[in-house]
């Protein structure tokens, strides 16, 4: 009978074991596969975007085309001597062009007509590279002639110095020599040539300067915001080199980095970047900023550059680029019927901030004569005391007492953490959202590095359904962490060891709102480090 029953017993512990084996197995075989199908699916997602930008790239192509056939049509003036050299075809295109009532689609040379005078005004005088395309990340990089110090040569080898083999060669660095004195541009490209032969001679580094027709003539600007005539100048030949540099980088890569020629770079900052893009819908963003300073580290989606050189070329005499810049922004998402800082919340949404800032500026003089700037950015050697999350459009507001400048809004843009003086049973922290939006997950953290000990305890995360379907949820799990509150919101979730991290029942969905409740006193303070806030794919 003793040993019947061992034998049972060592059985039941052998059967107990391998069951436990066999599910661990399988456990891990399932999260293999699915970090394989995470994987495949970022990597189906990268290979759209660019059979994206290539179909956007031709279709540019074709356009290019068709303005080469207008002009000929214009300067033949039904000639029949200057149509005998074409093909009968092309004699049937250029008829129909003739003959088309179309409206006159304006273009670049409606903004700046002088380019008509010269059919080279749009090449590159110098055109030194391989031509490389196809990249994920275009850099450019505009320099100009200073009279005191160039910072060009540290520049590139900050930048080349924190490239991987593997990101050499998923990138370009496109250096545009915003000068017409072709001995200056050939001195400039010998440096680079010396210095930077390998890199040139790999097709990383391509060095472009604009025709002696490009600008327009510059000494008769209006004077305006009180800048001298010099300045003005200034601001405007800059905004004209930002979009030569543009316009030559659109076809070249997925994403286009503008930086300057006084910048150190960050380790791996390359792949910081991209993949912080990569976790973004291309629908979801306009201009990410990897700096806080002017128009240092900032990415846009290769082919919002033809928008973005168009609305700047309309108004590159009136404002400088920051300035242009925000006034897309505002004409994209701002309603001038709401306040200003409705207006801000919509354009956090698609100029995003990233931190801390992956460029800081070095350069003391200025490419403005006589001008000395001590530009440097905080942000760049701060040590990341938050994580940052794109969290849907939201107003948010707290109960809580704000210390020292770290609100609740910065937390919510990822830009600081969230600090609270001692909560009290009663006090809330609450995201509104703009739109009824479906949330498939939360994930709050509280206490950081340095305060480890600022959590959120006692406290319960909930939410409002934007119809009570949450009732028919109620009725179908009886479950009691799906409390309905008095005021229609539902308890779903609390925060354990400091964090709130869970999923929201798709019954509930979609949501107006997530509230954090402290339901007790609290005897330390509370600092949210980290919100994201995830949206239901559809």
């Amino acid at each position: 009978m003793r040993l019947r029953n061992g034998t049972l017993a060592t059985v039941s512990v052998f059967l107990t074991s391998f069951l436990s084996l066999s599910w661990y197995t399988a456990w891990q075989n399932g999260k293999e596969k699915l970090n394989a199908y995470q994987h495949e699916f970022h990597a189906l997602r990268e290979r759209l975007r660019v059979a994206e930008h290539r179909t956007l790239q031709r279709s540019s192509e074709l356009n290019a085309v068709l303005e080469q056939f207008k002009r000929i049509v214009a300067s033949s003036n039904g000639s029949k001597e200057a149509l005998n050299n074409f093909s009968d075809d092309a004699k049937k295109i250029l008829k129909d062009l003739t003959n088309r009532n179309a409206l006159q689609v304006p273009n670049i040379y409606h903004h700046m007509p002088h380019l008509l005078n010269n059919e080279e005004s749009l090449q590159p005088a110098v055109q030194v590279g391989l031509g490389r395309t196809g990249v994920s990340l275009v850099l450019g990089i505009p320099t100009v002639k200073r009279k005191v110090k160039s910072y060009l040569a540290e520049t590139l080898h900050s930048l080349i110095d924190k490239l991987s083999p593997e990101e050499k060669l998923d990138c370009v660095i496109v250096v545009y020599i915003g000068e017409t004195d072709l001995n200056h541009v050939h001195s400039v490209l010998d440096n680079l040539e010396k210095e930077f032969s390998f890199e040139i001679s790999s097709g990383l580094i391509e060095v472009i300067s604009p025709h002696v027709t490009y600008y327009p003539e510059l000494a008769n600007l209006r004077e305006t915001f009180g800048d001298s005539k010099e300045r003005v100048r200034w601001r405007t030949k800059q905004n004209l080199d930002y979009c030569f540099l543009m316009m030559y980088a659109q076809k070249k890569g997925i994403y286009y980095v503008q930086l300057e020629d006084d910048i150190v770079a960050k380790d791996h900052y390359f792949s910081t970047m991209k993949n912080f893009a990569l976790q973004l819908s291309s629908e979801d963003w306009m201009i990410l900023e990897f700096s806080q300073l002017g128009f240092i580290g900032k990415m846009f989606q290769s082919p919002d550059l033809n928008l973005i050189v168009e609305f700047i070329l309309m108004f590159h005499k009136e404002k400088p680029i920051d300035w242009l810049l925000d006034h897309i922004l505002w004409v994209k998402v701002c309603n001038p019927e709401k306040d200003a800082k409705h207006c801000e919340r919509q354009k956090s949404n698609i100029r995003i901030r990233f931190r801390p800032s992956l460029f800081q500026h070095v350069g003391l003089h200025s490419s403005l004569a006589g001008k000395i700037q001590k530009l440097t950015d905080k942000d760049f050697m701060k040590p990341l005391l938050h994580k940052m999350h794109v969290n849907p459009s939201a107003e948010v507001s707290t109960s809580l007492k704000v210390y020292q400048g770290h609100t609740l809004d910065k937390a919510y843009l990822g830009e600081d953490f969230f600090w609270g003086v001692t909560p009290v049973a009663g006090d809330y922290i609450l995201f509104r959202f703009d739109k009824p939006l479906n949330i498939d997950r939360y994930l709050f953290h509280t206490g950081n590095t340095e305060h480890p000990a600022d959590l959120l305890v006692n406290t319960s995360v909930e939410v409002l359904p934007y119809k009570d379907s949450g009732s028919e949820l109620l009725q179908e799990t009886k479950e009691s962490k799906h409390k309905r509150n008095e005021d229609g919101f539902y308890r779903i979730g609390r925060f354990e060891n400091g964090i709130a991290d869970g999923a929201i029942h798709l019954k509930l969905n979609p949501i107006s709102a997530i509230r954090l409740s402290i339901l007790q006193d609290s005897e330390v303070w509370v600092l949210l480090d980290e919100i994201h806030l995830i949206k239901a794919t559809s």
